[in-house]
């Protein structure tokens, strides 16, 4: 079976507004790949004859091909990216909530935006700003490169006051210079552009945007001056880029690169603008960690820092729906950051329960970015007073994952597993769920099953396993129907059979349905943080679900400066890696203890609140090295009514808590 497979797209002449981006990669469920690595213009039949075979054919370059294996779904992950490479950890203020529309015209308009975030008390990290920041229209000022002055009378100061407020900036950029636009005659004059066929004349076209001229990023000159408009703006603040239509957008087949026709690059033009932007940070900004947000790409892009998303999604369920999967896709493909506008992006369609549907699986998405046309706001703070609430307590929720997010973070980063993970990437013997979408994993803990259906009021949860579950807003436990035996195939082979019985479960708007794993332990923020320049290692509770089922368990949390650029591999980098371990002891006891990795510096060593959930009556605890007497005093730490108790709990090498459940 082969049933993963992200084709390239090959049309040119036409107004594209999807994600391109270009993985000539087929995943089999018998635990193998093929990269067909070769970046021209091509044609791969998956099959379609039905005799098991695969029909590769490009229109120039080598036909290369790499083949991985590995003996489950992580290794073949980690194997792929140690081949293609592998995402940096982007920085921490990434995993914030992003104000995004269709745009904001004016740096009032913007300043206004932020300020009513923060009156509502509504968490925000970023601001993105649209096409208006270098013109007053859409069409004839693509390639202007700089804020338009009556629209954007102080850009500097805006985004310093922006700063100030901890809230950062972002922009949007296209490779397309107009006719029309400040700096036409100056690409033209210095031969930054792609030419017809005599390499002489600047190749021109009409688009939806005007008459236009593409930026040759294959002709030195040309990288080293679009990198010098995007250090300009970085110099003024600006914290994030986003490459927009670099498909490219249109792409006329008659139109020459300095390193061949469009064809030959038409796949890999986001790829190389990925890569230039991240040169240009390893040249200027070494110690900054690069965000560049971008539609187009090809296998490997990720390397570079490039976060795409899924683009113009229509807002509607339909556009809802297949989100899942293609991130899913995605990940096992290295793009462990791909994600939607929440919200959907394109028609007036009002759906205040589409809406908060998607901001509630927003929460368990790699970026959290509602983004809009301007018809319908994309923002929380302008819908009515109860879909407001709501939208905050998904925004709330994605602010007190931050400390596990951040670790998944690290994960992709030096393994390269996705933040989004299939259900039989955790639980390989869950073959019956290879073609499934309909629910996910959120790292190794986190079960989410989003709702894409208008109006659902009931929902059936098909467990991974038969273990308890615990809601994560709730707190409830759910132990699973589930049936289990072993079966021998007539050829001697050993089969695991599974069926599940799904536990069905009543809706409502307030949340989807997620689920902690038994024997999690999860790092929450506190509630309340505004930003993640807010957060601190003070703020964070351990929460650990204890069941007694469970005999073994163990969590990890990173925790790093977040922001400075992280190379886990090299002297030097200077991070903590606390790693949770629970042990069942004999009877009701059980015993909680953390190992500390920090090589490179001095261990961060904080005191954290460590909630323990699921537990029937007061426990009797006592501690090893902390420096805290543990014994009866802890008991006013216990909360009957949500049966959560709550210790302070030093995070220092072979700190063991002796924990006796009664």
């Amino acid at each position: 079976r082969l049933p993963l497979y992200n084709q390239a797209h090959y049309g040119y002449e036409t107004h594209s507004e999807q994600m391109n981006y270009s993985m000539p990669l087929v995943i089999s469920d018998q635990g193998y790949m093929i990269h067909f690595d070769n970046s021209y213009t091509g044609f791969l039949d998956l099959d379609a004859r039905k005799d098991s075979s695969l029909t590769y054919e490009t229109s120039g370059g080598r036909k290369t091909y790499q083949i991985i294996a590995g003996d489950h779904w992580k290794n073949l992950v980690t194997t792929y990216t140690a081949l293609t490479g592998r995402q940096p950890l982007p920085p921490r203020w990434a995993f914030g909530n992003f104000a995004s529309r269709f745009g904001y015209h004016s740096e009032q308009e913007a300043r206004n935006i932020v300020s009513k975030f923060r009156s509502d008390s509504i968490p925000l990290d970023n601001i993105v700003f649209d096409l208006y920041w270098f013109g007053k229209t859409i069409q004839g000022t693509l390639g202007n490169f700089e804020f338009d002055k009556d629209s954007f009378p102080e850009p500097k100061k805006m985004i310093q006051d922006f700063k100030e407020d901890k809230v950062n900036t972002l922009l949007i950029t296209e490779p397309f210079v107009l006719t029309t636009s400040k700096n036409w005659e100056y690409a033209k004059d210095n031969n930054l552009l792609c030419t017809d066929i005599s390499g002489k004349k600047p190749y021109t076209y009409d688009f939806y945007f005007g008459n236009t001229g593409l930026l040759d990023i294959y002709k030195p000159q040309a990288k080293a001056w679009f990198w010098s408009i995007y250090k300009g703006l970085i110099d003024q603040g600006v914290a994030g880029i986003w490459g927009d239509l670099g498909e490219p957008e249109v792409h006329p087949k008659d139109l020459y690169h300095a390193a061949g026709p469009a064809h030959a690059v038409h796949n890999i033009y986001g790829h190389d603008w990925a890569r230039l932007i991240r040169d240009g940070y390893k040249q200027d900004f070494p110690r900054a960690r690069p965000f560049i947000l971008m539609r187009s790409g090809y296998s490997g892009s990720q390397q570079f820092g490039i976060i795409p998303w899924t683009g113009d999604v229509n807002r509607s369920w339909g556009g809802l729906k297949p989100q899942v999967e293609l991130s899913l896709q995605a990940g096992l493909q290295g793009l462990g950051y791909l994600h939607s506008d929440l919200g959907g992006f394109a028609g007036a369609n009002d759906d205040t329960e589409l809406y908060i549907r998607w901001l509630q699986y927003g929460i368990f998405q790699p970026i959290y970015r509602p983004h809009a046309q301007e018809e319908v706001p994309s923002e929380a703070i302008f819908k009515a007073p109860a879909i407001k609430a709501l939208a905050k307590n998904a925004i709330d929720w994605r602010y007190r994952l931050l400390p596990y997010n951040y670790t998944l973070a690290y994960e992709n980063s030096t393994k390269g597993w996705p933040l989004m993970r299939p259900v039989f990437m955790e639980f390989p013997d869950r073959k019956d769920f290879i073609d499934r979408s309909d629910c996910y994993m959120w790292g190794p803990d986190i079960f989410v099953i989003p709702i894409t259906e208008k109006g659902q009021h009931t929902v059936k949860i098909d467990f991974p396993d038969g273990k308890p579950w615990f809601n994560l807003y709730t707190d409830e436990r759910v132990v699973p129907e589930q049936w289990v035996s072993m079966a021998r195939c007539f050829w001697g082979t050993k089969m695991k059979l599974t069926w599940s019985q799904p536990t069905e479960d009543t809706l409502s708007l307030a949340n989807i349905p997620v689920f902690v794993k038994a024997g999690a332990f999860i790092p929450m923020a506190k509630k309340g943080i505004q930003s993640t320049a807010d957060y601190s290692m003070a703020e964070v509770e351990i929460h650990f679900y204890y069941d007694p089922s469970v005999e073994k368990s163990t969590g990890k949390w990173l925790e790093d400066d977040g922001l400075n650029l992280q190379d886990f591999t090299a002297n030097g980098a200077c991070y903590s890696l606390f790693e949770f371990e629970y042990q069942k002891k004999h009877g009701n006891h059980g015993e909680v203890s953390v190992n500390v990795t920090s090589p490179y510096c001095k261990p961060f060593s904080p005191e954290v609140t460590l909630v323990i959930h699921n537990v029937d009556n007061p426990a009797k605890v006592r501690g090893r090295k902390n420096r805290y007497s543990f014994g009866s005093a802890y008991q006013e730490w216990y909360d009957p009514s949500t049966k959560t108790l709550r210790l302070s709990y030093g995070l220092f090498a072979d700190n063991r808590l002796k924990i006796k459940f009664k």
